[in-house]
């Protein structure tokens, strides 16, 4: 035990020589995801529906790192497996997944339509599933890896108006826990992020709507909503060889919503 003491160091949180795909990486919490794997020494393949991520790519380079992007909806299951292959072709492997990229539709359960229902789990599950799968062969061939999806304070809690959004974050957990399981043995860690309430584009409205505001500022023991920068550190940890004995986990970071 002295000896595993000793050996310890911050070289564990490095990524010096890891590529990293990241899905929606173009912004809001994507793109700080994209941009603490960079400098934590990730090379960053960057999954994005449009192609406005000039940003996102001077962020990257900026820390030194490359960054390859990939036009795709990820609704389009044929793009979802291309991703992978495409990272594979550019650098070689993939040691990291971040799966990020979701969507949410908004309606009252009584009016909410077929349509709606499907165009969300396409994007917020099944195309998880199948990216995850995709990269897993990667992964157990090089009998290394991570896998960080991203989960919801709705992974806990039904919420109101956002039935498929809720069902499929509540999914992402048990995506995490059956994943973890099968893959353990070929030393990959899955492990899911819950973000709580973050200041973003798509919270804007929220956040602009005064009694709103004042609800969720309420709940939140921290008083104040997160910037996405308060989530690269745990997403730089779940990359790492810091979190190698962390499996099928989900890591909520939440300014102590859920402990209210």
């Amino acid at each position: 035990m002295t000896n595993n003491l000793r050996s310890f160091s911050l070289d564990f949180f490095s990524l010096a020589g890891k590529v990293a795909i990241v899905t929606g990486g173009n912004k809001g919490l994507g793109q700080a995801y994209a941009v603490a794997l960079a400098k934590a020494g990730a090379d960053l393949f960057v999954v994005s529906r449009s192609e406005d991520w000039q940003e996102t790519k001077e962020l990257i380079e900026g820390t030194g790192q490359r960054a390859v992007f990939f036009q795709a909806d990820l609704s389009d299951r044929d793009k979802v497996k291309q991703a992978a292959a495409e990272c594979v072709k550019e650098y070689g492997r993939i040691d990291i997944l971040v799966n990020n990229a979701g969507t949410i539709r908004r309606a009252p359960l009584l009016e909410y339509k077929e349509e709606d229902w499907d165009a969300v789990m396409e994007i917020n599950l099944n195309s998880i599933y199948l990216l995850s799968q995709e990269v897993a062969k990667v992964m157990v061939e090089q009998r290394s890896g991570k896998i960080i999806n991203i989960a919801s304070m709705l992974t806990f809690q039904g919420g109101k108006f956002v039935p498929p959004y809720t069902a499929s974050k509540h999914a992402v957990a048990g995506l995490t826990k059956s994943f973890a399981n099968e893959l353990a043995e070929y030393n990959i860690q899955i492990n899911a992020i819950a973000p709580g309430y973050i200041a973003t584009d798509n919270t804007a409205p929220i956040r602009a709507d005064e009694k709103r505001n004042a609800e969720i500022l309420s709940r939140i023991p921290a008083g104040r909503w997160a910037d996405p920068s308060d989530l690269m550190g745990v997403v730089v940890f779940l990359a790492s060889d810091a979190s190698n004995y962390m499996n099928g986990h989900i890591l909520a970071i939440d300014g102590g919503w859920l402990a209210r």
